[in-house]
């Protein structure tokens, strides 16, 4: 008898990894509701997948995930370092376009410390978020690595990627709501006022849609019964 794939425990991991593997049309449904893709768009997941025990990839491991061969303008070595950011979700649509997916199940994940990368990647990690920063927000004064630092080092791959190299990729912070073991939100609405938090302590505009980066809403009721609790305890 096969194994069965052990879900992450709890969390945005957890109700991702259940989701891909039992819930895709929900999937589908929030992101063409967020713009993310167009009606009868369809969404061919790279990761998190049980059949690869849910790996996550960072760096050019994800661009090869999604069968981007290779950058054809700038490469990832010229703007970020070595282990950057790792996504929590990949996928490529039926569409051609590439989905580079952040999730998150309550409000305190948004707010971690600055990058304790060495100084020669900090350097190079600074540079790279003040360029994005230039782009998405040019009246902004905010150093981006002192404050919500996961959010911004996000917005400057996604930069990197639809911007410089010109390839169709969308981002997407996936937010769950009534995810009770995380105590989160309990409503979009409570993710929306605390994306918009962000927008203005870092001088984003209200909507970064023109640029492909969307938010996404999935309430965990919908995913809860579809696998049984499991003992395993992972991030």
């Amino acid at each position: 008898m096969p194994k069965l794939p052990q879900f992450a425990t709890a969390g945005s991991q957890r109700w991702l990894q259940i989701a891909v593997a039992h819930a895709p049309a929900l999937l589908e449904e929030a992101f063409c509701e967020a713009g993310t893709i167009a009606p009868g768009e369809t969404l061919g997941w790279c990761s998190p997948l049980a059949a690869t025990q849910f790996t996550e990839y960072r760096d050019e491991r994800a661009f090869e995930a999604l069968g981007i061969a290779e950058l054809p303008i700038r490469q990832l070595s010229d703007f970020w370092p070595r282990r950057g950011p790792v996504w929590d979700g990949l996928a490529l649509t039926n569409h051609d376009n590439f989905i580079f997916v952040e999730a998150k199940a309550h409000i305190p994940e948004v707010l971690s410390p600055p990058t304790q990368a060495g100084e020669a990647a900090r350097k190079m990690i600074l540079a790279a978020l003040e360029e994005a920063r230039r782009f998405y927000a040019p009246r902004s004064a905010k150093v981006w690595d002192e404050h919500f630092y996961p959010y911004c080092n996000r917005l400057a791959l996604h930069y990197f990627l639809s911007e410089i190299n010109q390839l169709p990729c969308r981002l997407v912070f996936l937010d769950f709501y009534n995810a009770r073991e995380m105590n989160g939100p309990i409503s979009p609405a409570q993710w929306q006022g605390a994306t918009r938090l962000i927008h203005a302590f870092l001088g984003l505009p209200e909507s970064l849609e023109a640029h492909g980066v969307h938010h996404a809403f999935v309430d965990v009721r919908q995913l809860e019964g579809l696998v049984p609790p499991q003992p395993t305890v992972t991030t």
